[in-house]
């Protein structure tokens, strides 16, 4: 799948959120969105960016920005991560990575030798209009959250 870039259409999804509703780009509109792609709930290097996110939660809102959590995990595991890390935004379940395949983030991936498919830590700014802001791909967890928002307070 190839790289999305700003100015284009972001990719239409729908998916089930952690607090049993559903949420698709369309109900989304009018909202600037900071979504996130991360590979799996309750690891090091996405813990670390969700609570980095959680801390800067008072800033977010400040800017009008709304976060979003999105991983293959399913739901009983992202309330299990909510709940202990006791992040307040949105998490999303695509267990079969069809969000992620169109947001470009489902790679291939080689740890120890092993080849494997995965999440590539991504995050996407996504405008009031539906269109792509930002497109940042392999991102690392630590100090994320502080970049994204200077990223997006700018676009």
């Amino acid at each position: 799948m190839a790289r999305l870039e700003a100015g284009r259409p972001a990719p239409a999804f729908t998916l089930q959120a952690d607090d049993g509703s559903t949420v698709s780009l369309e109900d989304l509109r009018g909202q600037t969105v900071v979504l996130y792609f991360y590979p799996k709930d309750d690891t090091s290097g996405c813990t670390t960016q969700a609570c980095e996110f959680r801390d800067a939660q008072a800033e977010y809102d400040a800017a009008g920005l709304r976060v979003i959590g999105v991983s293959p995990d399913p739901i009983a595991s992202h309330v299990s991560f909510r709940d202990k890390h006791g992040l307040p935004f949105t998490l999303l379940s695509d267990p079969d990575h069809e969000v992620a395949e169109a947001y470009g983030v489902w790679v291939e991936k080689s740890m120890y030798g092993r080849t494997y498919w995965g999440v590539e830590r991504s995050t996407f700014v996504i405008g009031p209009d539906g269109v792509l802001r930002q497109a940042l791909y392999k991102v690392k967890p630590k100090g994320h959250a502080a970049s994204v928002l200077g990223l997006a307070r700018a676009a």
